[in-house]
């Protein structure tokens, strides 16, 4: 059966979007309540979620987790939302409000760090009816104990070693949903669909770059009327 034509809205304004790469189509997609996810781009710049094609969002960041930020990214996102909840140096209660605060928002999953003791796992676990996404930086993370405390699928972000993690956990976990990075080139991403993840996430330019990029735009403009 022939693939059908699919009709393209976009208006003058809003044509200039980030793009996720066209190979993560390839990739199954994991359902969250209903809602196909397959790609997941990694920003908690709200201009750049605000002009995406990318499914959702995922918003971790450096710093200790705060209710203001995760209220701005959710109010100003128009796709679904997993927002990061600590685990590491923030832990125990602080992870299972936060996460509660963010199932109130409306997040769609909440994602704890890879050193995050059982413990606090459980107790998010708990407190949420949305999916618990534990983060998993290597093969040798440990994972058994948190998936019998509740958490529901794993985000595999191993560097250059991210295709092997996925295929050694896709190995022993067949049925466990995995998001996982899938690197700069089509090729990185085909490979890290390839060896098992359902979803990609995507690290967008910078809003820096992005402007650099229109800049270089706008003075050849300048330079053409100038001619």
């Amino acid at each position: 059966m022939e693939e059908q034509m699919v009709p393209n809205i976009t208006s003058e304004l809003r044509k200039d979007i980030v793009r996720v790469p066209e190979v993560i189509r390839k990739a199954s997609g994991i359902h969250f309540f209903g809602k196909k996810i397959r790609s997941i781009i990694f920003t908690t710049d709200i201009a750049i979620i605000r002009n995406t094609n990318a499914n959702a969002v995922i918003a971790v960041y450096p710093f200790t987790p705060h209710p203001a930020i995760t209220k701005s990214i959710i109010e100003a996102a128009d796709i679904p939302v997993f927002s990061g909840v600590g685990g590491g140096l923030t832990s125990g209660q602080r992870s299972q409000y936060m996460s509660m605060f963010a199932e109130a928002q409306g997040s769609i999953g909440v994602v704890l760090n890879s050193p995050t003791p059982v413990e606090t796992v459980r107790q998010v676990c708990q407190v949420v009816d949305i999916p618990v996404i534990s983060t998993v930086t290597s093969k040798y993370t440990p994972i058994d104990e948190k998936l019998e405390a509740g958490v529901k699928l794993i985000n595999i972000s191993a560097g250059k070693e991210t295709a092997e993690t996925v295929r050694h956990f896709r190995k022993h976990y067949p049925d466990l949903p995995i998001i996982a990075t899938g690197g700069p080139t089509d090729e990185s991403i085909l490979e890290t669909i390839e060896a098992g993840a359902n979803a990609i996430t995507y690290t967008p330019p910078s809003n820096g770059e992005l402007f650099s990029h229109k800049m270089d735009y706008y003075r050849d403009l300048e330079r053409k009327d100038n001619e």
